[in-house]
């Protein structure tokens, strides 16, 4: 989640660097996506369209190139983003394109249902980790950083102190595992085989794996009824889902909440005024993801 954090992060930055007329610092970060999707592969198997997350667990345990190119992440991403942020920070022409540019108050962001990098930028400090963890976050140690101005600039500057954050948490969750290598490092998923897709070959050969692998995917798995909501901090923002159940095999209804179809929502406010180039890195910052604003 951390690495996906970074990815997003990355390429938000360094387009609002393009969108500056600077394209130099966009190739240079470019390439450690490229590396984080290269983990995902050995994690899962996919490099955009992951997923190994299971009911008590994972799907596969992870290997030691994962590791290995973790590794090479944590010992030379520090730097080039240390590189990156010399670029731009104090770069008077980027401070110019994106100071006092697309900026929101706290309280019109909050009515807005801003979440996320652009409503901590705005002076807000919410961060789904924290105030609903999950996944163990409350075991790390990280600061959310939050700005004041909720202009480009400090959405730039949030998103840049976040990756900083990131990077911190995956050192510590990366030591956490190492600790535990020894113990029951072999073990990456509870013993829950109603829950649990057994092993291939066990299906083949085992009647009560063939009966557990049935049920799973036949969808026979009694789930109660009534309505639940669940989120998570995306590198956008909160990202939740609602979900209501009748009792019966599927869900009654499945609801996405979308923080980029949000955003969307306040950007005429945001450029009302401005220059036409102003809205483009306005847009930039916002970091919009056009697969999120369908209604």
């Amino acid at each position: 989640m951390e690495l996906s954090r970074i990815s997003d992060h990355l390429i938000c930055n360094s387009i609002v660097g393009v969108d500056a007329g600077a394209y130099t610092g966009f190739l240079y970060v470019m390439q450690y996506r490229e590396l984080i999707y290269e983990i995902y592969e050995e994690v899962c198997g996919a490099r955009l369209t992951t997923n190994m997350g299971r009911i008590g667990g994972f799907e596969r345990n992870f290997n030691d190139i994962a590791f290995q190119k973790i590794e090479k992440f944590l010992a030379e991403y520090p730097k080039v983003l240390k590189e990156f942020e010399n670029l731009f920070q104090r770069n008077r022409i980027f401070m110019d394109r994106t100071k006092n540019t697309g900026a929101i108050s706290a309280e019109r962001a909050l009515n807005y249902g801003f979440t996320g990098p652009n409503l901590r930028a705005a002076g807000v400090d919410y961060d789904v980790r924290i105030q609903s963890p999950y996944s163990s976050y409350e075991d790390f140690q990280f600061n959310v950083p939050v700005g004041t101005t909720g202009d480009n600039y400090d959405r730039w500057l949030v998103r840049g102190k976040e990756m900083w954050e990131s990077l911190s948490i995956i050192e510590q969750a990366y030591q956490k595992v190492q600790d535990f290598k020894g113990t029951d490092a072999d073990v990456f998923h509870a013993d829950v085989p109603e829950y649990y897709l057994p092993e291939k070959a066990d299906v083949y050969t085992k009647m009560e794996a063939l009966i557990y692998h049935f049920k799973i995917v036949m969808g026979e798995t009694e789930i109660p009824a009534g309505e639940v909501y669940q989120s998570v901090e995306g590198g956008n923002g909160e990202l939740g889902f609602y979900l209501i159940s009748d009792g019966g095999r599927t869900p009654y209804r499945l609801h996405f909440r979308r923080p980029c179809f949000i955003y969307y929502q306040a950007f005429e406010e945001l450029t009302k005024g401005a220059m036409l180039s102003d809205a483009i890195m306005t847009m930039s910052s916002l970091n919009l993801i056009a697969g999120e604003m369908d209604a």
